[in-house]
């Protein structure tokens, strides 16, 4: 098992940063995939940003040039740098951890965009 344990959620105006941190424990050899998803009140989970093991990012359209993802291996832990947040980037973040066959989940953090 994988227990994975976001912090750095919160409240922020528009226009402001905020970064998420999570941290993953118990059987953690063998992580590859690291990333955030994130779901708004009555929406989907969708996600936000993807980093494999070695260090290559992938985003969505909707956080590019916004948002950086990035991990570091010996603190098994992955970031989530936001930057220029909108009322838009309101929702919960989950962090999520790729350990084959399964993906595991934190419990999430509230991000809220104050306009």
């Amino acid at each position: 098992q994988v227990q994975l344990v976001e912090s750095g959620g919160g409240l922020v105006q528009a226009g402001g940063s905020l970064r998420l941190s999570c941290a993953a424990s118990g059987s953690i050899f063998g992580i590859e995939n690291m990333g955030w998803y994130r779901q708004a009140a009555g929406n989907q989970r969708d996600l936000v940003a993807v980093i494999s093991i070695m260090g290559y990012p992938n985003y969505a359209d909707s956080v590019k040039g916004r948002f950086t993802i990035s991990r570091d291996n010996a603190k098994n832990t992955v970031y989530l740098q936001m930057n220029s947040l909108s009322p838009e980037d309101t929702a919960v973040y989950y962090c999520y951890a790729f350990r084959g066959p399964r993906n595991y989940w934190g419990q999430g953090t509230q991000v809220t965009v104050s306009s």
